[in-house]
């Protein structure tokens, strides 16, 4: 037994370490989650399973555009968790674009109502629970209610559509020629029936022309492409590529009150085509990237982009594609945009890409195989170690609504590692109904501007008008060239015919005996006449009497 030497009574060790313990932890929260600039609250630090108070975890907006990662299996929380930061941004007047695959973001645009689980929870956490909705508006890649996504071929360029459709080295020089000639002829390349029509054309009208200035073009290759091109069509990406183009600046909007626009894209149908998705993200945030002019250091990002299931960006993505999303992930943040990835594995994103990702929260994961133990393994090695917690028993053990939660200080350097119970959305945890989501969507001046349907003229049009009037000439011609020959063919067909049809009138015995009867008339009409035939007859004629 120890005694307290000052008093002379028993030490409760135990006590007095646990205390030790909380007070250490309590500073290092304080200490690594105050920051200088705005940042918004997320919840309170957990210590051993209860909620420490005055241990605040708060977000910096400053290093937003550093980009994130929200993970968790499945009914661990990472749809609310992307909620509430959502809202929060748009508190700050930072707009949001989320991708909605499970469809039940909608309940962002309405208010939440309060009950004793969220006053118990926020009581826990030390923070006040307001109801609050959101300015939403409703996008939509398919039939989907909402504003229509579209961009043509040409704003991909033959880069990154060579890549989308996974083309090898001499198959993307066969894109890169066909957009150079469409350059050149003025022969806008709007959807993909545009870029097939020009596959079409350069290998057959148009292929003298074509070799003429760039080479021979090989029909294996082209072959090959138009099969791709199917396939991307078989996934409905003939409804994203065309006009009207999305204006990626639209989702830079406030509202009448200053606060950010959230967007939301409603991909419900959209899970058995990874192809048609990644192709939209890719095309959205290379557009972003080529159009946002550049920001540097800004206290808080222009906007934040939430990537949900965001494993069918990488699942069917080849190298060259992945190499092409981990550039624009690096170099899109001096644009001052944020890229928070959602999914239920880090390991569903690419090292590469994940390195890059500087706010981490990761909700419960389960052990069930050996495969779950090892990929949690895996999981908690993604976080800074901590003196006070066994990341891998944690990963397991979290509650819904909880999560292990770091992120990048003003400075640039992770922020310690925190269990976080985290604070309730603001706005409705339930979906919209269809009439509230109808009204929504009659209001919004996107669907106005992006819903009108425009089918300008295109490569499709010009070639086919070119190629009909090919066919048509070609088909004067041959239409000239055999009537000429039967020009030199009928007469003689028709004398040789004529004469096989006397020779057989003259040979037929019922003709030479009509024939004789004939000449014989024609010899005694002809005797009368010369006065021969008369004498004839006066002598029969005195005989007969």
């Amino acid at each position: 037994m120890h005694i307290n030497p000052s008093t002379h009574q028993p030490l409760n060790l135990s006590t007095n370490f646990q205390m030790s313990k909380q007070e250490q932890f309590l500073e290092q929260m304080t200490n690594g989650y105050t920051f200088k600039g705005n940042s918004i609250e997320l919840g309170g630090a957990m210590l051993d399973g209860e909620c420490v108070p005055g241990a605040t975890i708060r977000l910096p907006l400053k290093t937003l555009n550093r980009h994130g990662l929200i993970a968790g299996a499945t009914g661990g929380g990472k749809t609310k968790t992307l909620q509430i930061l959502a809202e929060h941004f748009a508190e700050n007047g930072i707009p949001s674009l989320l991708m909605d695959i499970k469809g039940d973001l909608s309940g962002i645009a309405a208010p939440g109502v309060s009950n004793a689980k969220i006053e118990e929870r926020h009581l826990k956490i030390g923070l006040p629970f307001a109801a609050a909705g959101n300015s939403v508006d409703f996008l939509t890649l398919s039939n989907e209610k909402g504003a229509r996504l579209r961009a043509t071929v040409t704003e991909f360029g033959p880069v990154l559509f060579s890549r989308i459709l996974g083309l090898n080295d001499t198959q993307s020089s066969i894109i890169s020629v066909v957009f150079k000639y469409c350059d050149d002829n003025n022969l806008p390349l709007l959807d993909l029936q545009d870029i097939r029509k020009v596959l079409q054309y350069l290998t057959n009208e148009g292929k003298a022309e074509i070799e003429a200035m760039y080479g021979r073009i090989s029909t294996d290759s082209v072959g090959t492409m138009m099969r791709k091109i199917v396939e991307l069509e078989q996934q409905r990406a003939d409804v994203f590529f065309g006009e009207r183009s999305f204006e990626v600046q639209d989702l830079c909007r406030l509202d009448e009150k200053g606060r950010g626009m959230i967007s939301i894209v409603r991909l419900t149908d959209i899970q058995d085509r990874p192809k048609l998705f990644s192709t939209f993200i890719l095309q959205m945030l290379a557009e972003i990237y080529s159009t946002f002019p550049e920001a540097g250091d800004v206290d808080q990002p222009k906007l934040t982009i939430f990537i949900d299931e965001a494993h069918l960006v990488f699942d069917e993505a080849s190298s060259a594609l992945l190499n092409q999303i981990e550039a624009i992930i690096r170099l899109i943040r001096s644009k001052g945009i944020g890229i928070f990835f959602v999914t239920q594995n880090p390991a569903d994103i690419p090292d590469s890409v994940l390195g890059q990702l500087g706010l981490k929260v990761q909700h419960a994961l389960r052990a069930f195989t050996a495969k779950d133990r090892k990929a949690i393994k895996l999981a908690a090695e993604n976080y800074p170690i901590s003196e006070f917690y066994d990341v891998e028993r944690v990963i397991t053990e979290i509650g819904i609504g909880e999560a292990l939660f770091t992120a990048l200080n003003e400075k640039g350097s992770p922020t310690p590692l925190a269990h976080v119970m985290l604070r309730a959305p603001q706005s409705r945890m339930d979906v919209l109904t269809d009439a509230e989501i109808d009204t929504i969507v009659s209001r919004s001046a996107l669907v106005r501007k992006y819903n009108e349907v425009v089918n300008r003229e295109s490569a499709h049009e010009i070639l086919t008008e070119k190629m009909q009037e090919a066919f048509d000439t070609e088909q004067q011609q041959e239409l000239k060239n055999q009537q000429a020959k039967a020009e030199k063919a009928v007469p003689k067909r028709r004398v040789k015919a004529e004469k096989s049809t006397m020779e057989e009138i003259i040979d037929s015995p019922t003709t030479r005996q009509i024939g004789n009867t004939i000449a014989r008339e024609l010899t005694r009409g002809l005797l009368g006449v010369l006065g021969v035939g008369g004498t004839t007859r006066r002598r029969k004629k005195t005989s007969w009497f």
